[in-house]
């Protein structure tokens, strides 16, 4: 028997009815949501200044919806939904039990928050040491703390900054019984947290091939069945809209990761180990995942209040577009100069002209800026009208990713007014915490050679990117294995870099991922300081993929059709970074 684990969702905002559909469209075992990204924690200390919670409320109005039925079925609820303040979020929980009529034991998991401590926070990108005030400092719990309050009899489980693949592992302690030397068992359970962590995203929403995907307007949530061993099968109830195929567990395992070697608190995961199967209609199983001692460091995530920020906005119609830009900026820039702020950012990207100020002072990036654009109006370009008005500034925060000792957290769990045993932890740092080396040029490889018409790199590969911090990271895939052999021999990262100039100036990284027809890129630096601080349209990069795939390029005929390219005028034996495709270079890539 397995242990069924649903998710209701991805992220602060999705779909409140999704517990409800969970918990009414067959049977589960667990309920699960993810709350948290990173981005969240600062929206949640904005919301403390304001003197709302520092929970997310919505999470109320989901089980309000639910908790009577899960008591009755003895489905168990686990959220991290306590963000900055899971006592408080725990209390409310209790006192919608109350307000029904029901009676629930629920728990809470503290000990991440690390404001207030002296800590030597080093940025992990940068290697700065913080010197501002956290406005928040969390580290990444792991499960056991959760396993340890449904051990104790806990109906509902409510925790602040756990890594997100936590509520799944927990549930798979307290089912299984793993020790912290199961390591395979713990890894697959964290492939398998990781999968269905972002809801929808696993059963086909934002999939590259989405048009494959049936009815994705009433999409099911993912539901991961997990087993003894750590193998799982990805799922979603019958009858729901959406795809679960091993296209869309790809596109899943391949968001916001970096090296192949995913480390946690519990365990590192293996993601180059990954084996995944068809196991019939929207089933896909998840198997021979390896495991690694995790190291002795966790990480934590610190945002601070980084200044103010204003953003304008110009629509540049017809023609000399280009021209037109450089005009109203310099009208712009004779009214209140650029050097006068402490960061200014410009993008064009026809037919939008976007120009972001930020500065410590609120009343210099507010209206002392947009209204000199607005003043422009009658003495600029042809064509003038701009998408935002005059405004104030608004305040930014800024992400500072950082380690801490293991040892200098302790989680703490309590039900009923009791402290209970957090559970044993994994021996840190016996396994190693080395990086598998970055892959810059591909081995030789059988590829085919023959001559393609040029397509969009889309037409052949799928694609999922999203923000690792001030990082971005950019999976691709090919659907058959018979392709994968041109996809790492074509796509270095000078190809990369040539398909999209403006990551031209920014280290790159890339992993090969072969078990998974995959690569996985990490582009340093391209959100800046994070989300919150980025002046990027797109602040998450998730549209980066989507770039790439409509990139035109010269696909061979055999790599189009899908064949293996075992015909000899179809292959040849060469160096990778000899193929004669768009824009390829005799000497190997480098990273600059």
């Amino acid at each position: 028997m397995s242990l069924r684990i649903a998710n209701c969702g991805g992220f602060y905002g999705d779909r409140l009815s999704a517990a409800r559909e969970m918990v009414e469209g067959g049977p589960i075992d667990v309920l699960t949501g993810d709350w948290l990204a990173e981005l969240t924690m600062l929206i949640l200390a904005g919301n403390r200044l304001k003197g709302r919670p520092g929970y997310a409320p919505a999470f109320l109005k989901q089980l309000e919806q639910v908790l009577g039925t899960c008591l009755e079925r003895g489905i168990r609820i686990v959220s991290n939904a306590g963000g900055l303040d899971p006592a408080g979020c725990a209390a409310a929980v209790s006192e919608l039990a109350t307000r029904l009529g029901l009676s629930a034991r629920v728990a809470y998991v503290t000990g991440d928050d690390l404001t207030g401590r002296d800590l030597d926070l080093v940025n992990l990108d940068t290697g700065e040491k913080l010197t501002g005030q956290p406005l928040t400092a969390n580290a990444y719990l792991g499960a056991r703390p959760i396993a340890a309050a449904l051990s104790a009899g806990a109906d509902v489980v409510v925790t602040g900054r756990v890594t997100d693949a936590a509520l799944v592992t927990g549930p798979g302690i307290w089912r299984y019984g793993w020790q912290p030397g199961d390591l395979d068992a713990l890894a697959g359970s964290v492939v398998a947290g990781h999968v269905i962590e972002c809801g929808c995203q696993a059963t086909g929403g934002n999939y590259a091939f989405f048009e494959e995907v049936p009815d994705l307007a009433h999409c099911g949530f993912p539901i991961a069945e997990l087993y003894e061993d750590g193998s799982s099968v990805i799922t979603k109830h019958p009858g729901t809209g959406g795809l679960v195929s091993v296209g869309t567990v790809t596109a899943q395992l391949l968001y916001e990761i970096a090296s192949p070697r995913y480390l946690g608190p519990d365990v590192v995961a293996r993601f180059d180990t990954i084996s995944l199967s068809d196991d019939g209609p929207d089933r896909v199983r998840v198997s021979g995942v390896r495991g690694e001692p995790p190291p002795d460091t966790l990480k934590v995530a610190v945002n601070y209040l980084g200044g103010y920020r204003n953003t304008m906005t110009l629509v540049l119609t017809g023609l000399d577009a280009a021209a037109k830009a450089r005009v109203a900026e310099e009208a712009i820039w004779a009214r209140v100069p650029r050097e006068s702020f402490d960061q200014v950012d410009v993008s064009f990207d026809s037919p939008l002209l976007r120009v972001t100020v930020m500065d410590r002072d609120a009343r210099k990036a507010g209206r002392a800026f947009s209204s000199a654009v607005v003043e422009t109006g009658l003495a600029s370009y042809p064509g003038f009208y701009g998408l935002t008005p005059p405004g104030d500034a608004s305040p930014y925060g800024v992400y500072w990713p950082a380690l801490v000792p293991a040892a200098q957290v302790r989680p703490k769990v309590f039900l009923d007014g009791r402290e209970l045993d957090a559970g044993t932890t994994a021996e840190p740092g016996f396994g190693s915490t080395a990086e598998i080396p970055v892959a810059e040029a591909p081995p030789d490889v059988m590829i085919p050679l023959d001559v393609g018409a040029e397509t969009p790199l889309g037409r052949v590969v799928g694609a999922r990117s999203g923000d690792k911090g001030g990082d971005a990271n950019l999976g691709v895939w090919v659907r058959a294995a018979e392709q994968y052999p041109w996809l790492a021999a074509f796509l270095t990262v000078d190809r990369l870099k040539g398909l999209l100039p403006h990551l031209a100036a920014l280290r790159v990284d890339r992993y090969e991922l072969p078990n998974l027809n995959a690569l996985n890129f990490v582009v340093h630096g391209l959100l800046g300081r994070g989300v919150a601080a980025s002046p990027r349209l797109d602040p998450q990069a998730k549209a980066l993929g989507e770039e790439l795939r409509a990139c035109l390029v010269e696909v061979p005929e055999s790599v189009l059709t899908g064949r293996d390219g075992q015909a000899d005028r179809e292959t040849r034996l060469r160096p990778a970074s000899r193929f004669p495709q768009d824009g390829a270079r005799d000497d190997p890539p480098t990273d600059p």
